[in-house]
């Protein structure tokens, strides 16, 4: 299986329906390839859903989708039992049973609800009504956030998003990009999704990661960076061991797909903001940010 053409043929097929973010859509890929959730940032309106949505519907896989609101229950997510009308114990399975994933809006759930949930993320398992049962294969969330906090709105805890791979960052599009936005969505009726690659292509990619080398100088890399963002004056929480892993499944993931038997130092600085933008915790910086403190972080270390 060539992971490099199966990608090409995503991308050729997402590019009918979505103008620009070819970034953010590869980012988004990476993350089905590393086997790991992927949280999208950005204001309303920037097609974080929309997104979404497009991948999965060129990938031969089921999906489902979460709103999340402030009375949202966990057992909204997974699913509960229930007595029917013989009074016999049944279980409904919640929409968390899927291929992909789509947690929209997740920083208006609960705090209660949004720990279950991403408890179950990382586990890929849940238990309901004393039965313990895996989620299918594959199983990727992604889930969208608000970065303004405003009515309904709370910020997803950091020990929390720290379950996520990486976080994407969703901008707003450039002036071409919005014009080719404007003409997709005029014509939109008259195309089709395509289903290009399968849920069984997307488990054999997952598999073909694992075997993507990384020399000792990227491990060393990826270790340097990570323990600078523990003691960088700017930072009051740095990354966990975590961020390491993560960078190593992002990494291999990102070579294979780019056609590459090796993760490189070039990888590991093209993943840099989204595997660590979501773990720290930064000081007043005059408006440099959390992206800026990490730009610094690896500019040093380059």
């Amino acid at each position: 299986m060539d992971a490099k053409s199966l990608y090409a043929n995503v991308t050729k097929e997402l590019e009918k329906h979505i103008s620009g973010n070819q970034d953010i859509l590869k980012l988004m890929f990476i993350s089905l390839v590393a086997d790991g959730h992927a949280l999208l940032e950005g204001v309303p309106g920037v097609a974080k859903t929309t997104m979404t949505k497009a991948l999965a519907a060129a990938i031969d896989s089921d999906f489902k989708r979460v709103q999340c609101t402030a009375d949202l229950e966990i057992g909204d997510i997974i699913g509960s039992t229930y007595l029917d009308e013989q009074r016999n114990v049944k279980l409904k399975k919640g929409p968390v049973f899927t291929n992909i994933l789509l947690a929209d809006e997740l920083n208006r759930a609960p705090v209660r609800t949004m720990s279950g949930f991403l408890e179950v993320l990382e586990e890929r398992r849940v238990t309901i009504g004393g039965e313990d049962m895996p989620l299918p294969k594959p199983f990727i969330a992604f889930a969208t956030q608000n970065p303004l906090t405003i009515e309904g709105t709370i910020p997803i805890p950091k020990v929390l998003a720290d379950r996520f791979l990486m976080r994407i960052n969703v901008g707003y599009p450039t002036e071409q990009a919005e014009e080719a936005m404007i003409r997709i969505k005029e014509r939109e009726e008259h195309i089709e999704f395509s289903k290009v690659i399968s849920k069984e292509d997307i488990l054999e990619l997952q598999k073909q990661a694992k075997t993507v080398k990384i020399p000792d100088e990227v491990v060393a890399f990826i270790t340097k960076v990570v323990e600078a963002t523990r003691t960088d004056i700017h930072v009051v929480m740095g990354g966990s061991p975590r961020a390491d892993l993560s960078f190593m499944a992002a990494g291999k993931a990102k070579a294979l797909i780019d056609g590459r038997t090796e993760v490189t130092k070039e990888d590991i600085l093209y993943l840099a903001r989204p595997v660590l933008s979501h773990r720290l915790v930064v000081r007043s910086t005059g408006g440099i940010g959390v992206n800026g403190v990490i730009d610094g972080i690896v500019a040093t270390l380059s």
